[in-house]
């Protein structure tokens, strides 16, 4: 039996007050999103333009949370170990690797230092012409939580030292450091002996499209509501039911 076209007028004009209903309220989501953006840019812009501080110790690591730390500017004083990881990158400067390797400091704790990119050719620590001192080093940098897995399709391989991602437990476990910090240290620009690798090319950058789409759903409500305002501001056919 076929629908009235009253019933018809009923059902569609629901469809429409829910539609409206349903892009005002992703509207609102959006605009709640880019106000929690805005907040995050500015307290990251903050901690990276502020002193550096110590690099959080043990005593801080039960409970710390490094996404709600992430980007703050700290320093550490201590000695490169040798275990270096090398970790997959492309960065302005072209295809190579983050060098992360452990600083051990002073206190006798340990945190992974990704100290810079070195191109393909420079992977080797043969092939660069000197390597870290065995002497106290300084680092200054931004606190980075870690990458735990690896990359987009791609599993880092501890078996066969292929990382993909700065994943701070899985490397230390491979490396037998033992406890280490909860984060790595992303190196400043200060140049490193002999030129590489090359620190200070954190990229900084939030992805804040949420006006745009504020916007779209909000003209989506609109259409929403003058398809409504169509449906009954044209004369119905007469019921002949």
């Amino acid at each position: 039996m076929a629908m009235r076209p009253a019933a018809k007028r009923g059902l569609l004009s629901a469809l429409l007050v829910a539609a409206t209903v349903l892009f005002l309220a992703l509207c609102v989501w959006q605009v709640e999103r880019r106000t929690w953006k805005l907040d995050l840019i500015a307290t990251v812009d903050r901690r990276i333009h502020a002193a550096a501080e110590p690099a959080p110790g043990p005593d801080t690591w039960p409970g710390f949370r490094p996404d709600d730390n992430a980007y703050a500017h700290v320093r550490a004083t201590g000695t490169f170990l040798p275990q270096e990881a090398l970790v997959q990158a492309v960065t302005e400067a072209g295809p190579g690797f983050w060098v992360l390797a452990p600083l051990r400091t002073a206190d006798g704790w340990t945190v992974l230092v990704n100290r810079g990119f070195v191109p393909t050719d420079r992977r080797d620590p043969a092939t660069r012409s000197q390597s870290p001192s065995d002497g106290p080093a300084t680092v200054t940098g931004l606190l980075r939580p870690s990458e735990p897995g690896g990359a987009f399709l791609r599993s880092n391989d501890p078996a066969n030292d292929r990382w993909f991602s700065r994943d701070v437990a899985a490397i230390a476990a491979s490396r037998g450091l033992g406890p280490v910090a909860p984060y790595f240290i992303d190196a400043d620009g200060t140049p490193n002996p002999g030129g590489y690798p090359v620190g200070g090319l954190t990229v900084v950058a939030f992805r804040n499209t949420h006006l745009i789409y504020a916007i779209t759903w909000f003209c989506l409500a609109a259409l929403s509501l003058f398809g409504l305002w169509m449906l009954w501001a044209r004369r119905p056919a007469p019921d002949h039911g």
